[in-house]
């Protein structure tokens, strides 16, 4: 089958690119003919007026001779070699085009090929699929067609199923994999996300009954809180929905991909002042050049007091501006590095009040307390 599909697609090929050279050979013979044509004409109607004594016999004689001579020119003149070696000439090129594909695909193909390897057959294809999108997913299908109480198995395959927008899929996988391992937040997410992408954006009450699920089991995610905010937005909440995008924004870190996307919904919604409002704090700077070299120059004593010292500004400027998250966690670090356990869990304390426990910030605030060997109780109070 394969070599017949390949014998097609080089004729249909080789007739395209000679149909040109064909056809100029064809206009070239029709043009010809219809000059040798044209000049009988002529003589027949030279005859008539002759008859009719509408020109003289000397002037039809002059006549005659003068069409007889271009009618021979034209039926068998110089013109005839020219074609004839136009025409061999195409005839050449056809050949050359239409032998040249197919031996250049063959030589191709037995330099680059591997002609005398075996077909390799479906089963020995899925059992080693390597990066091949499709035999994983085909794999992954046939497993489950074995399998289909395999809760894990519909879990990893209904996110691939969104990535290549086979949403009706991925809608049955998310579902089989809730009804078999039960509801968390990211299947109640992929869920919500897969509805809203079969209604064209629209969010759904079903989508958005799974987003507001998702958010209560795991508070702070910013994609089911985008979707409830987005519902609001579409059901005309227009102050409800502002609120919720300026929540979505304030909790948001700095540089977040999602930061442009909830920005354009809170211009839409009449919030260009929360924008204003929510602009990030830039973090201190980092120590310069110059402050590195010096502090090589110190002795222990001045190096530690002059780290002490930017640690102290670093805290200072944090209690002005407490909506620095990144500078929250580079004090609570840089309490630690010190060895003051105290400075360093009054600085968790006080970055857990502008970023919650129960937020995302909150949670690697407390993490990296955890890391650092910092007691957090009384921490989150």
């Amino acid at each position: 089958m394969f070599w017949i599909l390949v014998a097609i697609l080089t004729a249909a090929v080789a007739i395209v690119l000679t149909h040109p050279l064909m056809r100029s050979r064809q206009a070239a013979i029709a043009d010809r003919q219809g000059e040798v044509a044209v000049y009988r004409d002529q003589l027949a109607e030279l005859e008539r007026e002759r008859a009719s004594g509408l020109i003289g016999e000397t002037e039809a004689d002059y006549a005659r001779a003068e069409i007889g001579r271009r009618l021979l020119a034209a039926a068998s003149g110089p013109n005839q070699p020219d074609g004839a070696s136009t025409a061999r000439r195409h005839n050449v090129i056809a050949t050359i085009v239409t032998a040249l594909i197919p031996l250049t695909g063959l030589c191709l193909y037995l330099w680059m090929g591997s002609p005398n390897r075996p077909d390799m057959p479906l089963e020995a294809r899925l059992e080693n699929p390597g990066n091949d999108m499709n035999l994983l997913i085909a794999k992954a299908e046939r497993h489950l067609a074995q399998n289909p109480q395999d809760g894990a198995g519909w879990d990893v395959l209904a996110p691939i199923y969104f990535k290549t927008m086979r949403f009706a899929d991925a809608e049955m996988a998310y579902r089989n994999a809730i009804r078999i391992l039960g509801e968390n937040a990211q299947r109640l997410t992929g869920l919500g996300e897969t509805l809203v992408t079969s209604s064209q954006g629209i969010v759904t009450d079903e989508a958005q009954s799974a987003f507001a699920d998702a958010e209560r089991m795991r508070p702070g995610n910013p994609r089911a809180q985008f979707y409830l905010a987005l519902a609001l937005e579409q059901a005309g909440k227009m102050d409800e929905a502002r609120d919720a995008f300026a929540e979505i924004l304030q909790t948001s870190p700095a540089g977040a991909p999602w930061i442009a996307l909830v920005e354009a919904h809170l211009k839409a919604t009449g919030g260009d002042a929360a924008i204003a409002a929510a602009q990030k704090p830039e973090a201190p700077a980092n120590p310069t050049a110059e402050d590195i070299e010096a502090a090589n120059t110190m002795s222990p004593e001045d190096r530690q007091a002059m780290i002490s010292g930017m640690v102290e500004s670093l805290d200072g400027k944090l209690r002005q501006q407490p909506d620095n998250f990144e500078g929250w966690m580079r004090l609570v670090r840089s309490y630690a590095m010190l060895n003051n356990e105290d400075k360093a869990k009054e600085a968790l304390r006080n970055g857990l009040k502008a970023f919650p426990p129960g937020g995302e910030q909150g949670k690697k605030l407390l993490a990296l307390a955890q890391q650092l060997g910092i007691n957090a109780d009384g921490a989150t109070q």
